[in-house]
């Protein structure tokens, strides 16, 4: 266990610069080679390759999760229906929301025993930013309450009338209009609100599997490239939009046409290679209709036509928390005042569930902690790539880190050009959509839209589902 230096001044004992945890980037040696900087980083502080290697263990987690939920579902029906804590454990480690919370324990035991406990808990309580994982659980909950979501699906209900309001025409609809809504309401909102719109008029007509991750692959990487409209919404864009000094008018310019062309295009070609498929489930009575009434309702309980003053009470709290979104305080401070709101006109509303943002937030919070132990590799590998390198190296460092984490990294990388600058965020929203843990809103499409694919989603599918609409983006993105 490493122990405190006292510094030679007079005064007070503090701890050397080289003992605190985690080390900041420029306090390491250099190294002529990318190999030589990595092990003398190793060398100088050997948790860093413990962290990774649990970071690697938590990454592999997701993608056999799928295989804990199909056995303990195979023990529920062993027991058929009897208590088992063996299947109730393996369906908990099956949850891909709770991976990275799960190896953060395992993190923070090593990292104890390693550093000590202050150590481990000053990175834990202190250095680790929670605010995005606190947002996205807001911004969730106040985008999936029954106004706001009348009020998307009766503007994308106009347009997919346009088309027939066929299945197909719905698809379209949310598939380009609601990732470039999040340009404006924020990734996540766009996120939970398309996923929500999804589920009913298209998912409950149980398309084949194959149009199922393509659908959902395809909502992944147009949710990541679709806020880089404004300098606001999108996470990865969040990280720099302040350092590098871009604004609106300047995402507009290097992204916003891009991001357009490249959702029609991936939306149009997806649309082309399954329109057989359409075609058949036009033909079926839907599961549940557009129109039809809320399942409170449904169920039993009558709930009031929405008037629109509350419709318009409830996009200023939505407005409230993007606009404060860097302030905890101020936008957990109004949600809880939005919750007193929906109590008193619970009339209007329906069931306010908060486990879905609560899962997708542990997820996040869980993320952040390890990539936050990332940055001794990451930062080397950025800083040596050419524009082209750069660009295809951010895609795919994306795949296996939250694509925010990649640009705040990129923000520490000293005397990084205009070009490269683009290139690496052009790189980390193209790659948003590649796996679950690539870009923040992600968890949130997959807690929502998880129930229709059986056995869980498997992440070599979603990967295969997103891999053609990540390739346009990155061929839109980089040389149109």
């Amino acid at each position: 266990m490493r122990r405190a230096r006292a510094t030679r001044n007079v005064g007070p004992v503090r701890l050397d610069p080289l003992d605190e945890f985690p080390r900041a980037l420029d306090g390491y040696p250099s190294a002529d080679s990318l190999l030589g900087t990595l092990a003398a980083r190793v060398a100088a502080e050997p948790f860093n390759a413990v962290a990774t290697a649990i970071f690697a263990l938590a990454v592999l987690h997701t993608f056999v999760a799928p295989r804990f939920a199909a056995r303990a579902h195979a023990l529920h029906e062993r027991h058929r229906g009897r208590p088992s804590v063996a299947a109730e454990l393996l369906h908990f480690l099956g949850e891909i929301e709770v991976v990275f919370g799960l190896w953060a324990i395992v993190l923070f035991a090593a990292l104890a025993l390693n550093q000590g406990w202050s150590s481990a808990r000053h990175y834990f309580n202190d250095t680790v930013v929670y605010t995005e994982a606190l947002f996205v659980v807001v911004i969730m909950a106040l985008a999936a309450t029954r106004p706001v979501m009348q009020l998307a699906e009766r503007a994308l209900r106009w347009v997919a009338r346009l088309g027939g309001g066929r299945p197909a025409a719905w698809w379209l609809a949310i598939l380009v209009l609601g990732p470039l809504l999040g340009s404006f309401i924020t990734e996540p909102a766009a996120m939970t609100i398309s996923a929500l719109l999804l589920a009913r008029p298209f998912y409950e007509l149980e398309p084949s599997p194959r149009l199922r991750y393509a659908t959902l692959g395809l909502l992944f990487v147009n949710v990541s490239i679709g806020g880089t409209l404004t300098h606001f919404a999108a996470p990865p864009v969040l990280m720099v939009a302040r350092p590098w000094g871009w604004d609106t008018g300047f995402l507009l310019t290097h992204f916003g046409g891009r991001a357009v062309i490249a959702i029609l295009a991936s939306t149009g070609l997806y649309y082309l290679v399954f329109r057989s498929e359409f075609a058949e489930l036009a033909r079926r009575a839907p599961v549940v209709a557009v129109d039809a009434p809320d399942e409170e309702a449904a169920a039993g309980e009558v709930l009031l036509p929405v008037p629109t003053w509350l419709t318009l009470v409830h996009l200023a709290f939505v407005a409230w928390t993007v606009l404060n979104a860097h302030e905890p305080a101020l936008f957990v401070g109004g949600f809880l005042c939005y919750l007193g709101f929906a109590k008193a006109t619970a009339a209007y509303q329906a069931r306010l569930d908060l486990r879905t943002p609560m899962l997708v937030g542990f997820f996040l919070a869980g993320l952040v902690i390890h990539g936050g132990l990332q940055g001794w590799w990451i930062e080397p590998v950025l800083a040596r790539l050419g524009v082209i390198p750069l660009f295809a190296g951010s895609t795919l460092l994306t795949a296996v880190n939250d694509n925010a984490l990649i640009t705040y990294l990129a923000t520490l990388v000293p005397d990084l050009g205009p070009e490269h600058k683009l290139a690496v965020v052009r790189g980390a929203v193209v790659g948003g959509g590649l796996t679950v843990i690539a870009n923040a809103p992600n968890p949130a499409g997959q807690a929502l839209l998880g129930r229709f694919f059986p056995g869980g989603i498997s992440p070599l599918w979603l990967l295969l589902g997103a891999l053609g609409p990540t390739l346009i983006a990155a061929l839109v993105m980089e040389f149109l």
